[in-house]
C-alpha cells in the first residue's frame, strides 16, 4: 500500500504472523476482501437492530457496531498485505479490492445513517450522510486522477483514517454507557443538549464529514495544479 503510515506499518508487523499463516492456510486476499465485507454487513444490521429499540438512550449497539467495524477494518488491511507476503497480486485483485471497499463503506454509512434518523437524531444524520458524500468522493478523485495519470493520495481523511475514526468513536460511546451509563449536559435556560452520551460517536462523524470533503476538494485542486504543470511542460 502507497505512502502507509507509522500507524499502518505497526499494525501490519503485529498482523504478519496471522497473515502468514493465512498464507500456509491458502487463504487468498480476496477471501479477506470479502469477509471485511461481510463484517460490515453485519456491523450495519447491528446498528439497524439497535435503531428498533425503544430506549434512545441505550448505546450498547452502537458500541456492538464500533466493533465490528474495527474488525472489519483489520481485514481491509490484510487483504493487500495477505497478497504482497503471498505472492497474490492481481490487476483484478486490486479492482475487486477497490470496488469491494466501496459497498463496505456504502454499507456501513447505510446502517449509521438509520440508526440516527430512527432515533431522532435528524441533525446528526445529515452529516453522517455528508460523511458518505465525502467517503465517496475521497476515492473517486483518486480513482479519476490515476486514470489520466496523475498520482492523488494526498491529503488527511483517507479509508484507514475514516474507518478508525468511526469505527473508535462508536466504540467509545458503548463504553461509556457501560460505565457511566447515559448522560446528557444541557444549559440552564435551553432543553437542547449541549453533549450528550450520543456525541462521542455523532461529533468524531462530523469531523469525517468536513474533513473527508476538504480532502477531495484538495485532491481537485491537486490534480487541477498537476494538469497545469503537464500542459505548460
Amino acid at each position: 500500500m502507497a505512502n502507509e503510515s507509522k500507524a499502518q506499518l505497526i499494525i501490519y508487523n503485529i498482523l504478519n504472523p496471522l497473515i502468514k499463516l493465512f498464507v500456509k492456510l491458502g487463504i487468498t486476499p480476496n477471501m479477506i476482501t470479502t469477509f471485511g465485507l461481510l463484517l460490515n454487513i453485519v456491523a450495519a444490521v447491528i446498528f439497524i437492530l439497535g435503531a428498533e429499540q425503544d430506549d434512545r438512550s441505550d448505546m450498547t449497539y452502537v458500541g456492538l457496531g464500533g466493533v465490528t467495524i474495527l474488525v472489519a477494518g483489520l481485514f481491509d488491511m490484510m487483504d493487500g498485505r495477505l497478497a504482497r507476503i503471498g505472492n497474490m497480486q492481481s490487476s483484478f485483485g486490486a479492482f475487486y479490492d477497490s470496488v469491494i471497499d466501496r459497498y463496505s463503506e456504502l454499507v456501513m454509512f447505510l446502517g449509521i445513517c438509520y440508526y440516527l434518523i430512527s432515533q431522532d437524531y435528524f441533525l446528526s444524520s445529515l452529516f453522517a450522510f455528508v460523511a458518505l458524500i465525502g467517503s465517496m468522493m475521497v476515492s473517486y478523485t483518486r480513482s479519476r486522477a490515476e486514470g489520466i495519470g496523475v498520482d492523488c493520495s494526498v491529503g488527511m481523511m483517507q479509508r484507514p483514517a475514516r474507518v478508525v475514526t468511526i469505527g473508535a468513536s462508536a466504540m467509545f460511546c458503548g463504553i461509556a454507557y457501560y460505565l457511566a451509563g447515559p448522560f446528557c449536559f444541557k444549559t440552564p435556560e435551553s432543553q437542547i443538549p449541549l453533549f450528550e452520551t450520543i456525541s462521542i460517536f455523532t461529533l468524531p462523524v462530523t469531523v469525517v464529514a468536513i474533513l473527508s470533503n476538504l480532502t477531495a476538494f484538495k485532491r481537485l485542486n491537486h490534480v487541477r495544479k498537476e494538469l497545469e504543470k503537464r500542459e505548460h511542460a
